[in-house]
């Protein structure tokens, strides 16, 4: 693997949801999430990290060490287990006090092979102690909720299902003649019912994340790591299509990488490690990345302007933009 990343990071992720249905919140009948209090369109952090999750998942086959840690439909106390026997053997287990009996040195041993095995693990973190106990993980990458620019209007649709999946013949020995049979005896129109969809018209959201390189050196997230993190993020609705999320698209990602002023190399890499300005004055829409929307009912991407203002970049900073062409990123502006 590469060598563990050095330098402090922010970024912005413009995404867009078209007819569809960004992120449901099951609280409120899977309509999409919403601020109550201005209608603006809310997507959790969660829902970033699993298609990030999948991407990478695809993308390295699932094996270490980027295989990844919180799968669907799986038992994370399958993995954690792993992580002792793969490092000398499961803990001893109290049968008094039902537990297992897990020593600091077993803890960290067990936890080191969980950041050098699992990509999520390094990038994300974990809790890791829900079975034999293999301590907790602060990732080096963090997001927030995204939020859109503008309000959404939710709508729930009406749709109609051609078809049923009436269970009422039951049995131990009932096979599809007797469904056959049921379906025959039915009206037309007992055949069909109803169903509903969930969905905006169109939302333009904006993530703001973090890379912190401090807790990098302690799970060991590398340069190669990061470059496929960038990856993901411009990719990763490419390979997440549904009919519930309607038409989903990354359409910029904006880095800010802390490389430091002085000019003494030792201290100019501390600086690169602490940071060079406060994220809110990279991220804070207006400062240095601007949208502001042509209409005022936006319904596509082409309704809205984004405007670079390299020259408001801080000292010590340095700009990146992905390129979708080129698919990789590439420098916009550097102040020194």
């Amino acid at each position: 693997m590469s060598q563990v990343i050095s330098n402090r990071y922010e970024f912005l992720l413009v995404f867009d949801c078209e007819n569809g249905n960004p992120n449901g919140d099951p609280d409120a009948g899977n309509a999409p999430r919403i601020d109550p209090e201005d209608m603006h369109g809310l997507v959790s952090d969660v829902a970033l990290k699993r298609r990030v999750r999948n991407y990478v998942q695809m993308r390295k086959a699932n094996v270490p060490p980027y295989a990844i840690f919180i799968e669907h439909g799986t038992n994370l106390n399958t993995k954690i287990a792993l992580s002792h026997e793969k490092t000398g053997g499961m803990p001893d287990w109290d049968t008094k006090k039902k537990k297992w009996v897990t020593g600091k040195q077993k803890v960290y041993e067990a936890r080191k092979w969980m950041c050098e095995s699992f990509y999520d693990i390094r990038a994300f973190g974990g809790v890791l102690s829900t079975g034999p106990n293999s301590g907790q993980v602060r990732g080096a990458v963090q997001l927030s909720f995204s939020r859109s620019l503008d309000p959404v209007l939710p709508l729930d649709i009406g749709i109609t299902r051609m078809a049923v999946a009436d269970n009422e013949i039951k049995g131990a020995k009932v096979g599809s003649k007797d469904f056959e049979e049921w379906e025959h005896k039915q009206p037309e129109d007992e055949l069909r019912t109803m169903g509903r969809k969930n969905l905006i018209p169109y939302g333009l959201y904006v993530a703001k994340g973090f890379i912190s390189a401090n807790l990098a050196k302690d799970v060991l997230f590398t340069e190669d790591d990061l470059s496929l993190l960038w990856e993901a993020l411009a990719n990763m609705y490419d390979h997440d299509r549904s009919a519930s999320k309607g038409f989903m698209s990354t359409r910029a990602l904006y880095v800010f990488k802390h490389i430091g002023t002085d000019s003494n190399i030792e201290q100019r890499a501390r600086q690169a490690l602490l940071g060079c300005a406060p994220a809110h004055t990279l991220l804070d829409l207006g400062k240095v990345v601007d949208i502001a929307k042509k209409t005022e009912t936006p319904r596509k991407f082409e309704d809205y302007t984004i405007t670079v203002k390299s020259g408001h970049v801080p000292s010590g900073v340095e700009l990146w933009q992905w390129t979708m062409a080129s698919q990789r990123l590439e420098k916009v502006s550097q102040q020194v």
